[in-house]
């Protein structure tokens, strides 16, 4: 499964952003979608994961109420979107695909995921 994660860039505090994950393959509706991040110096953080038929989502308490994540399964597209950024949020954004299932769990942990993209840079200015 390859993933492409964009909509990264520069906004200033405040600002917002739309981060999707992309991918060519048919079997995305089977999967959970994780979003992660990393900042320099710091561990790859579970920020938003989605269940296969959006059923269930979860955030982290850091972005509750300011990040939305939702997927459009006829477009093998899974979306983050971000308001309210804060310096706090800079770093590199990942998305990952966990393993299909038939259930309607998601995690925000690093091991419930295969495959990953190659992340992009969000950067928040004050």
């Amino acid at each position: 499964v390859q993933l492409q994660a964009s909509g990264g860039g520069l906004v200033q505090a405040g600002g917002s952003l739309r981060l999707a994950c992309a991918t060519s393959d048919r079997t995305l509706d089977y999967r959970a979608i994780g979003w992660f991040r990393q900042a320099p110096g710091k561990e790859r953080e579970g920020v938003s994961c989605i269940s296969r038929s959006s059923t269930n989502k979860g955030y982290a308490d850091s972005v509750k109420g300011r990040f939305t994540i939702s997927r459009d399964n006829t477009k093998s597209t899974v979306y983050l979107q971000m308001n309210s950024l804060k310096p706090d949020d800079t770093a590199v954004y990942y998305c990952a695909a966990a393993q299909m299932t038939l259930t309607q769990r998601c995690s925000m942990e690093r091991d419930s995921y295969s495959y990953w993209g190659r992340g992009t840079q969000v950067t928040v200015s004050s």
